[in-house]
């Protein structure tokens, strides 16, 4: 078995091996796990059963992985994504049912299927410059280290005029998060293999003491719950009634929505979707060394692809659009560089699936340690990036700094692109703008006519 998985996954030609690799999977699924919790939350304000949701994000999750496991062969993981799914639920699901935005959902997938076929996403992924595409890594690594900062805390929300600000210091969540970072950071330093899982099972370990002792209290209203679960087993709820069959069911039976106005709900899915996923593969690859010289990445109609089936199969069970997750950065960060990393997420989802009172507890100030440091580790490929020319500097700027301040890979990526197109333009440099960067332009122009108008 051993011997089967080292040459299925190439694991000698890539300089790894098994433990490696499933340490990388774990730190990868510690760090995404909230998702599990998250998700059901954020889609029964929509009316969904939180039960069946925790399943279908599971079982979805467990799917689009292993998909990019065995056909991609990347370490990358997938699950449904955060941002989206609060347009699913709080957009789409309170205007017109979860019914028409789980369809909505499942034509998107459909579509994103057939856009990979004929190698569509594939074509505007090549097409993004060089510097963009390493401006999109070090703008998800600010990205990633703000998510991790305002998970754990440190930086909240405040008034109007000062939209974030320093959480309070005096905080057990702030300061166990801090304590997670200096523990992290040493254990990096020290160059001890694991780095980021120990942080956070050490992290986890010191939360667990400190509930224990009575400095950790549990307050659902801030966000913090018990570190210690009551319970190991629970059966999965079923998913049934959740899924696209009985929402078309219940459009037929009357609840509907004009032709038109679905239509731009499925694009303002398929806009999102499509951005997010190509923006969170440039980054991973260019943080895993996957991309060649040629700035493109081998296979990435396959990454493509399994991202894709994820969200058709998601839909069909009951959850919103299934994405790459930016947090695969940290089992890469921890070593993972093949699919046998993407393997073992799945595994431990497989196992959350039935464990969920113990993966439940696992608390957000012990995995933004984690996300804070992977942060810095992709934020290191802006040093590759052409400043000296503005034509070339100021899009991967643009791309870098609005992808933590809009919270959104997707909308870093209009910004970087619309300025690359224009500043090229205006400065006599027609020809370095390729047909797909100027059509990828001229839809993120409509996109915005679209949001100004229809408000998504």
């Amino acid at each position: 078995m051993k011997s089967k998985l080292e040459r299925f996954f190439r694991l000698k030609e890539m300089g790894t091996d098994i433990r490696t690799e499933v340490m990388a999977g774990l730190t990868t699924f510690m760090t995404m796990a909230y998702i599990l919790i998250v998700n059901p939350n954020i889609l029964s304000a929509a009316g969904m059963d939180w039960g069946a949701v925790f399943t279908a994000t599971a079982v979805s999750s467990i799917f689009a992985t292993l998909i990019m496991a065995i056909y991609a062969k990347y370490p990358f993981a997938l699950a449904p994504g955060m941002g989206i799914n609060a347009f699913f639920a709080f957009t789409i699901g309170l205007t017109f049912g979860w019914q028409i935005a789980l369809i909505a959902v499942f034509a998107e997938g459909v579509i994103f299927i057939l856009l990979s076929f004929f190698k569509v996403r594939e074509a505007i992924f090549d097409a993004i410059p060089k510097n963009l595409k390493l401006a999109v890594g070090a703008g998800i690594g600010l990205f990633i280290t703000f998510i991790g900062l305002v998970q754990g805390g440190v930086v909240v929300a405040n008034i109007p005029d000062v939209p974030v600000t320093l959480g309070d210091m005096g905080s057990i969540k702030v300061v166990l998060t801090l304590a997670g970072v200096v523990i992290t950071m040493a254990l990096f330093a020290l160059k001890i293999r694991g780095a980021l899982l120990y942080g956070i099972l050490l992290t986890w370990l010191i939360g667990v003491v400190c509930q224990l002792s009575g400095l950790y209290t549990v307050d659902p209203v801030a966000g913090m719950y018990s570190l210690i679960p009551t319970s190991f087993f629970a059966l999965p709820p079923s998913v049934a009634g959740f899924t696209v069959i009985s929402a078309l069911r219940h459009v037929v039976s009357g609840f509907g929505v004009g032709i038109f106005e679905f239509i731009v709900i499925v694009f303002a899915f398929l806009f999102v979707d499509v951005f997010d996923t190509i923006g969170a593969i440039i980054g991973l690859s260019e943080k895993a060394g996957l991309i060649g010289k040629d700035g493109k990445l081998p296979r990435v109609r396959h990454v493509l692809l399994s991202d894709a089936a994820g969200t058709v199969v998601g839909a069909a069970l009951g959850t919103s659009t299934v994405t790459t997750y930016i947090e695969s950065a940290a089992g890469i960060a921890a070593g993972g560089k093949t699919g046998l990393t993407a393997l073992s997420v799945a595994v431990f989802f497989a196992v959350a699936l039935f464990f969920s009172p113990l993966f439940s507890t696992i608390p957000a100030f012990a995995t933004a340690p984690a996300l804070v440091l992977v942060g810095f580790f992709m934020l290191q490929s802006i040093t590759k990036i052409d400043f000296t020319d503005p034509s070339e500097g100021v899009p991967a700027f643009f791309t870098i700094i609005m992808m933590p301040l809009t919270y959104s890979i997707a909308e870093g990526i209009m910004f970087g692109v619309l300025s690359y197109v224009i500043l090229k333009l205006v400065t006599g440099k027609r020809k370095e703008v390729s047909a797909v960067m100027g059509v990828i332009a001229v839809l993120f122009v409509l996109r915005f006519i679209y949001q100004a108008v229809l408000g998504y």
